[in-house]
């Protein structure tokens, strides 16, 4: 009687609380809705647009509603007040970008049901000396290894339990748990599908019919970054460690099988395929293939007896809801580019146009970062693009849109200190135990070397491949 009493009152608690975060969301989205509305001075279908957003981010960070369930409202309110119609809405929900990552994701699920992250773990911690500083550097090459064929989010899930295993010691386990949440965000710009706001950004230019940036221009322009931001998290994170000593024996029993060689030759094999595919311009052209086709293809061998890993079961595991964040995120760009929501941002943005551009990438970027204390970095980048590149039309000139677009979308990502701001830092500090303080007071000086670099980059380096 008394557990049922107890299960009873805990079901009771859980509705008040549903009920409670969903009237939040609703006051905030009616607050949002009548600024924009007054204060703007923006029309009816601009400040609803402006309240469903809110009403969307509030329910996302309160978890009032599952974030499946969440993504999937703007099929029924953009509709219902005018924004979108139902075919363009439930379009963004179908974009080829998504297949891409649904392809990765299931890679994914294979490489952590035989188990090979624990065998690239464990030759990446024999590399390095027993010291905090080398499975420091272990863990974050480890990161950025699985990071070329996963998403970050999943890197991160996968590193964490060797993380957890290698030491008790708080000092140390900090340091170990920040490498893989660092490490996995750092990770997650190396390639187009390391983090959803990379696709997100890939999905905005594919609808305002720019050209993408392939797979292996993507990586090229990313990788010195990634090697930077790598040796920097590796510096900062190591300091102040050099008297302690480890003793690593956690991966003893650890074995190469068959099993594991066969998945690391379906992962080298798509790598290999996607790089030859890549255009390389103006030498090679590419073999023209769809390259969210070629990752779907390889997540849907693993379904396929003999040759594969998964069986139907293991689909469960799949974050089906992401995908879903993801069809919300593009369904919101292009609310935003058949608004003139823009031009209601563009004379403050107006009032930076006669700095210097790397001056303006640098403020764009530090509005990015400090945004992602106040919202999760995929929810902000689906509502930022669409405003700067409405917004910048009048001043900024051949690519700077996209270049600007791309800079915020990484800065975003850098985004180290909060633990909402990332999927790798929820996860690390949902699962590690931890402190607050302990990821800020890390996290904020690895992110200023990210505000720095990114705009040095985008204007520099990056530029020359958009150009």
């Amino acid at each position: 009687m008394y557990k049922n009493f107890t299960q009873a009152a805990k079901r009771k608690s859980i509705a008040y609380e549903t009920i409670i975060g969903i009237l939040i969301a609703l006051a905030f989205g009616l607050i949002a809705a009548t600024l924009a509305r007054f204060y703007l001075e923006v029309s009816f279908k601009v400040s609803a647009l402006l309240g469903i957003i809110a009403l969307l981010v509030t329910l996302w960070t309160n978890k009032a509603l599952p974030l499946g369930v969440v993504s999937l409202l703007p099929i029924i309110l953009f509709p219902s007040f005018g924004i979108l119609d139902t075919k363009t809405a439930t379009q963004n929900y179908a974009n080829p970008i998504i297949y891409l990552f649904l392809g990765g994701f299931m890679l994914a699920t294979a490489t952590e049901k035989i188990g090979l992250h624990r065998i690239i773990a464990n030759k990446f911690l024999g590399l390095f000396p027993s010291t905090p500083k080398g499975i420091i550097s272990a863990l974050g090459l480890a990161s950025v290894v699985l990071g070329t064929a996963l998403s970050n989010s999943t890197t991160a899930i996968l590193l964490l339990p060797i993380a957890l295993s290698l030491t008790q010691d708080y000092f140390l386990k900090l340091r170990f748990l920040l490498a893989v949440a660092f490490g996995a965000s750092i990770s997650g710009i190396t390639t187009p599908i390391g983090s959803p706001p990379n696709l997100i950004f890939l999905g905005f230019l594919g609808e305002l019919g720019f050209d993408g940036i392939s797979f292996t221009t993507w990586i090229f322009m990313m990788a010195p970054l990634t090697c930077l931001m790598l040796y920097a998290m590796i510096y900062i994170l190591s300091r102040n460690t050099s008297e302690y000593h480890l003793e690593i024996n956690v991966f003893a029993d650890v074995e190469v099988t068959s099993t594991h060689k066969r998945l690391l030759f379906f992962i080298i094999a798509l790598l290999v395929l996607l790089f030859v595919n890549s255009p390389i311009k103006p030498f090679y052209d590419g073999l023209g293939l769809n390259e969210n086709v070629i990752l779907l293809a390889f997540g849907l061998l693993m379904f396929v007896p003999k040759i594969g890993f998964l069986d139907w079961d293991d689909s469960k595991s799949i974050p089906y809801e992401l995908i879903f964040l993801f069809g919300a995120g593009f369904c919101i760009a292009t609310a935003f580019s058949q608004s003139e929501l823009g031009g209601a941002f563009e004379g403050f943005f107006t009032q930076f146009s006669g700095l210097p551009f790397i001056l303006f990438l640098f403020l764009a970027c530090l509005c990015a970062l400090i945004a992602t204390g106040f919202l999760n970095t995929t929810a902000l980048i689906a509502i930022l693009l669409p405003i700067v590149y409405t917004a910048t039309q009048s001043f900024l000139v051949d690519n700077e849109s996209t270049i600007t677009m791309l800079a915020v979308t990484i800065c975003a990502s850098f985004s180290f200190m909060i633990p909402i701001s990332t999927p790798p830092n929820a996860i690390v500090f949902s699962q590690g135990n931890i402190k607050a303080w302990d990821m800020v007071r890390f996290g904020f000086v690895l992110s200023l070397v990210g505000l720095i670099a990114v705009p040095i980059f985008a204007f520099i380096y990056w530029r020359w491949f958009l150009g």
